[in-house]
């Protein structure tokens, strides 16, 4: 099959006779990234404005967490019993069920079902720490769906099927093209958010919300009909599925649960994955709340909120299709490790500044008042650029290099184990940063703001990168390994 060239190569090395399979697979990726966006906008703008953004380390901790381990446990049972595709299909489904009760009942009656625990003593619990999302648990179970989805349908349902079904070779064009196109999902999601906010409407009513979720269902409901499509019309075609190009092992015994994990812990390559997730989830939490926090003073209400975090959505995607183009002829000219070093040397220096222009607050703002400019606006500004800059960067570099490493592993490490690692490994990384803000918050500084903190924050963050550099450099060592045949 002949190369490509010239602009080809750069913007768009698909084949023709390949459009059939790579534009239903990409469109997959960009109503599961177009639904992941909304979600993401809305429960921060119902979770921030409402309690606070220093209560997110706690949802994510006590809930987040358990429930994403509860769902590695049901996905576990479910392959077990169904086909893969009925397991798409019922995981889809599910989520599409709680968004439209959360639309039609949870939502519009919130003020009869939430609690008001700020009369109790504060000393239970750490103080209001879980009181605060347990009595605003309509809007706590919408925030722990939303990162639910997020990290089984992109993390789980969609690369799966893509590893299933693609070879290596195929991988290095179509990877990287996938999220080009998938990011222009986010670039959507500003345009609806502009178009249906109110942002007139005070902070305890936001009318666009639902409007929000009839956008959510009707991208599940074509994330169904497309996997339908290819699975009983297009990859039946030898020329877009060959499974003799795709590695498949012997059939293996199913595990239980607790077997697949204690098999998955004895291979030291799923553990250098794991801990890249691991490093990235907790950098960039210990990031985000800070931001967040700072956001919300200068945007208290829903609207105002959710208007903000589209315009950061615009350019995340801006920026992500610009870097996929790159990032797509990198990863075909250069070797993995190039790929997979851009991300965490981004998180490094981004992050480092973000938090100098907290930690020297007072020093800059001696300098910027004169100019007429706020030291509130600034960090909110430059925390804006690290945010879809590292975004950008992850889903450009770190997405496709993290997923290009399971496509050499056994049938079984592909489904039971990138459950364990993609989901319980990613939950374990915003929930390290999680329990590392709750316990500075309410247990070693109770009574300081996530601001005060800073200078401990940042020393932890350059602890995280380290480890995030070491583990690169031994998965690069392992990934050669296991594919020296496929590069020869």
């Amino acid at each position: 099959m002949a190369e490509f060239t010239g602009l080809k190569s750069v913007l768009w090395p698909i084949h023709k006779f390949e459009l059939k399979k790579f534009l239903p697979m990409a469109f997959i990726m960009f109503c599961i990234l177009l639904n992941y966006s909304l979600l993401r906008i809305m429960k921060d703008s119902l979770v921030v404005t409402t309690m606070g953004a220093s209560v997110v380390p706690t949802i994510k901790l006590w809930f987040v967490i358990p429930s994403t381990i509860l769902l590695v446990i049901i996905y576990s049972k479910l392959v077990n019993i169904f086909s893969k595709d009925s397991v798409f299909y019922i995981m889809v489904t599910f989520f599409m069920g709680y968004f439209i009760l959360f639309a039609t009942i949870l939502y519009p009656y919130h003020q009869y079902l939430h609690a008001d625990f700020s009369d109790v003593s504060s000393g239970l619990l750490f103080g209001l720490g879980l009181l605060k999302p347990i009595g605003h648990w309509v809007f706590s179970s919408f925030y722990v769906m939303a990162e639910l989805w997020g990290s089984s349908m992109i993390g789980l349902m969609f690369w799966r099927f893509a590893n299933d079904v693609t070879s290596i070779k195929e991988s290095k064009r179509f990877y990287a093209m996938f999220l080009c196109i998938a990011n222009f999902g986010l670039v959507i999601t500003c345009l609806f958010v502009k178009v249906l906010n109110d942002e007139r409407l005070d902070a305890n009513e936001w009318s666009a919300l639902p409007y929000f979720i009839l956008i959510v269902v009707i991208s599940c409901l074509v994330i169904i009909g497309l996997y339908y499509w290819l699975n009983n019309d297009i990859l039946k075609d030898s020329r877009y599925y060959n499974p003799d190009e795709i590695k498949k092992p012997k059939e293996k015994a199913k595990l239980s649960m607790l077997e697949n994990l204690k098999y998955i812990f004895k291979s030291k390559y799923l553990g250098y994955i794991a801990l890249l997730l691991i490093c990235y989830g907790i950098s960039i939490n210990l990031i985000e709340v800070v931001w967040k926090e700072q956001v919300c003073l200068l945007y208290p209400t829903k609207a105002g909120y959710s208007s903000f975090m589209g315009h950061l959505n615009l350019y995340t995607g801006v920026f992500t299709i610009i870097c996929t183009l790159i990032g797509t002829n990198i990863l075909r000219r250069c070797s993995w490790f190039v790929g997979a070093i851009i991300t965490p040397i981004t998180f490094f220096i981004t992050g480092l500044v973000f938090f100098a222009f907290i930690i020297f607050k007072e020093q800059l703002t001696s300098v910027v008042t004169p100019l007429g400019l706020t030291v509130l606006g600034i960090v909110i500004s430059f925390g804006f650029i690290q945010n879809f800059l590292s975004k950008g960067v992850k889903y450009s570099f770190f997405d496709p290099t993290k997923e290009m490493c399971y496509i050499p592993l056994d049938d079984e490490l592909k489904s039971k184990g990138r459950a364990a690692v993609d989901i319980v490994g990613a939950r374990v990384g915003k929930g390290g940063g999680s329990f590392i803000q709750y316990m500075l918050l309410n247990v070693i500084f109770i009574g300081s703001s996530l601001v005060q903190l800073v200078p401990v924050i940042a020393v932890i963050f350059v602890v995280i990168l380290l480890l995030w550099f070491v583990a690169v450099f031994g998965l690069n060592k392992k990934f050669l390994h296991l594919t020296k045949d496929d590069i020869k």
